[in-house]
């Protein structure tokens, strides 16, 4: 939401989420370490910051507020069935929605802050049930081309793009850790990953978790939206590489990998595999 906001030029807003959910059904801890990710960080240099927080005591609401407020005024308000995610906000029948009082909705919004408690809090654990997350590539069915695709860091002429793919910040005044990784026509029809522009999490193999969007011409490209040097950053680091260093194709093999899996959890949660398929330099 905050990237269409900062790519349609409204600045300046900032959103404070409380997840109601995990009162009862705890949270996985994939999408636990995505809110720890974005908590407090702004997006950009023109948008406010992201905070998130569980509620992790009853009495809780009957419907989703949705408050817009100007500075600390509640200016208006809407009661909704339907949950602040791209999946539910994005189909044709997403719920009721209608007008409440937005001071009333506030005074409600401010009295569940108070049985809340911040993602990223330290004793977070002591209130809310964090499901483990971890993901068997083993399992029945998970290798199939339904879940799952393998996409090449390297291009025909058996290297890395130039100045494209790892190396995409590989140009005059880029940062260059700026890359993506490329994403074949094909697989971009196929469905299997969400495009126009919608975000998905990845859990990666190493116990991170990335942002990531389809984008560039054609839906080329999978970066990180929130900075296109995050990705580039995040495999270097992963190859042995110093930050803004050139890929290529010898760094992949003596790593042990030249390609990168991505197995479909659901339509929005991906696991993503860059682990080493042979013994390479980095594990001497």
């Amino acid at each position: 939401l905050l990237k269409t906001y900062d790519e349609l030029g409204i600045f300046d807003v900032s959103v404070e989420l409380i997840v109601e959910s995990v009162l009862y059904d705890g949270i996985d801890s994939a999408s636990h370490e995505g809110f720890k990710e974005l908590h407090h960080k702004p997006y950009s240099k023109f948008t406010g910051t992201f905070s998130c927080s569980y509620l992790y005591q009853s009495p809780s609401l009957d419907k989703n507020l949705y408050i817009w407020l100007n500075d600390e005024t509640p200016v208006q308000a809407f009661s909704c069935s339907c949950d602040f995610t791209q999946k539910a906000m994005l189909k044709e029948d997403n719920g009721t929605i209608a007008d409440c009082t937005a001071s009333d909705a506030y005074s409600a919004y401010v009295r569940v802050v108070n049985q809340s408690i911040y993602c990223n809090h330290c004793e977070v654990e002591d209130y809310i049930i964090i499901r483990s997350s971890s993901f068997n590539t083993n399992d029945s069915g998970t290798q199939n081309s339904h879940n799952c695709v393998v996409l090449s860091l390297l291009t025909n002429t058996g290297e890395p793009g130039t100045k494209s793919g790892l190396n995409w910040g590989q140009r005059n005044k880029r940062n260059k850790n700026e890359a993506y990784i490329p994403l074949p026509s094909k697989v971009a029809r196929s469905g299997f990953f969400p495009l126009e522009k919608q975000h998905f999490l990845a859990v990666t193999d190493d116990y991170h978790t990335l942002q990531l969007r389809v984008e560039q011409q054609n839906d080329k490209a999978i970066t990180t939206p929130a900075s296109n040097a995050l990705l580039g950053e995040y495999f270097r680091n992963r190859l042995g590489l110093p930050n803004g260093a050139y890929v290529h194709a010898c760094d992949l093999q003596a790593y042990g990998r030249t390609d990168v899996a991505f197995y479909k959890i659901d339509e929005e949660q991906y696991y993503m595999d860059f682990s080493p398929k042979i013994k390479g330099l980095n594990d001497v």
